[in-house]
């Protein structure tokens, strides 16, 4: 059994608490946080749990295995540093580092110690997103051109330490890596252009809202919108949202459990050469547009997915042990991370960024 520490005991860090515990590999051995309130709560929980304020002298009374660093952003080239030096394997939350110039520091320091090193990306197995990817790499609606993501809340504000940029907060830390991640992790492409709007529309440091456009060799536009002050009563708007547009259809999931279907047509319109009615029955010239007949926009299912978040670690402790790869390997995580320097470029010079 794993023996694993968690560095930061905040939202995440008490659901990872839990997924050690729970699991048939690992334990949760030690806790640390800087905020002693937080430790008073791991300790009435969990009465025989060690807690520690700061992670050396954990490190030094604690024997452990690994590692997971759900602390503040800007924390975590640090304590990745300091936990491959203490020989412990590391796990540590997105976004993996500030930059990417920091994060290659981290990954020279896990190589030289000789730990596994890798990010916990576990929406990668969100059910809405293993829909559409089902959708792509089966060809289920034809050859897609395009992929619409979208996430909209109506809150506005940041909370907690996200409100400060000088800690790693704002959207594009938050959502926008695991949006970005999904995004790279089906298309199998290299990405030739970033276009991005970065914006704080309600926050005064950090920003609350994106749209990043990013095209593909393979001709695949993706488009990833989500603003945090973005407002509708249409039904399920404050939701997870998809579309992709194929040759051969279209789909659309809605929701983080998706509903949604397949849009097909029946025919084809065919192709006008020559001088055309202009009846009011022929909808004029551009027909596509025109009203569809009864019966030639038909529907289907769309895939069913059974992951789960906590598939994660299931993957994490066989890689562990030898039995599989790890599913989020660090060239990925580096590739995301570069995009979104490309994003905030992008926006600040209100220009397309080559990439690959």
């Amino acid at each position: 059994m794993f023996r694993y520490a968690v560095i930061g005991y905040g939202f995440i860090g008490r659901r990872h608490v839990s997924t050690l515990k729970n699991h048939p590999d690992s334990d949760c051995a030690a806790v640390c946080d800087r905020n002693q309130n937080r430790l008073d709560e791991v300790r009435e929980l969990y009465p025989d749990m060690p807690v520690y304020l700061d992670a050396d002298k954990m490190f030094e009374n604690e024997d452990l295995d690994g590692v997971i660093i759900s602390a503040n952003n800007n924390q975590h080239k640090d304590l990745v540093i300091k936990s491959a030096r203490a020989g412990l394997h590391i796990i540590v939350e997105k976004p993996a580092a500030m930059t990417v110039a920091e994060f290659d520091e981290m990954t020279a320091e896990t190589e030289k110690a000789g730990v596994s090193f890798t990010v916990h990306q576990q929406r990668r197995f969100d059910k809405d997103f293993n829909v559409v990817k089902e959708c792509y790499d089966k060809g289920l609606i034809g050859d897609i051109y395009t992929i619409q993501s979208s996430l909209y809340g109506y809150n506005g504000n940041m909370h907690d330490w996200h409100v400060y940029k000088s800690e790693g907060g704002g959207m594009l830390y938050d959502w926008g890596v695991h949006l970005i991640d999904q995004i790279l992790y089906m298309v199998d492409s290299r990405l030739v252009t970033v276009f991005a709007d970065v914006r704080n529309v309600i926050n005064k440091e950090v920003d609350d809202y994106f749209k990043i456009i990013l095209r593909f060799e393979n001709q695949v536009t993706a488009e990833i919108e989500l603003g945090t002050y973005f407002l509708s009563d249409r039904k399920d708007w404050f939701e997870r949202h998809w579309y992709a547009g194929g040759s051969k259809g279209s789909m659309y999931a809605d929701k983080f459990s998706p509903e949604g279907r397949i849009v097909r047509t029946t025919r084809l319109l065919e192709n006008v050469k020559e001088d055309q009615d202009k009846s009011a029955k022929s909808y004029g010239p551009t027909r596509s547009f025109g009203v569809p007949e009864p019966g030639l926009i038909v529907t289907e299912d769309i895939p069913k997915a059974d992951t789960e978040q906590s598939d994660y670690f299931v993957n994490y402790f066989k890689a562990l042990k030898g039995e599989e790869e790890f599913l989020v390997k660090i060239p990925e995580v580096r590739r995301v991370l570069r995009v979104m320097e490309a994003c905030r470029e992008s926006a600040r010079t209100m220009r397309s960024v080559d990439f690959e």
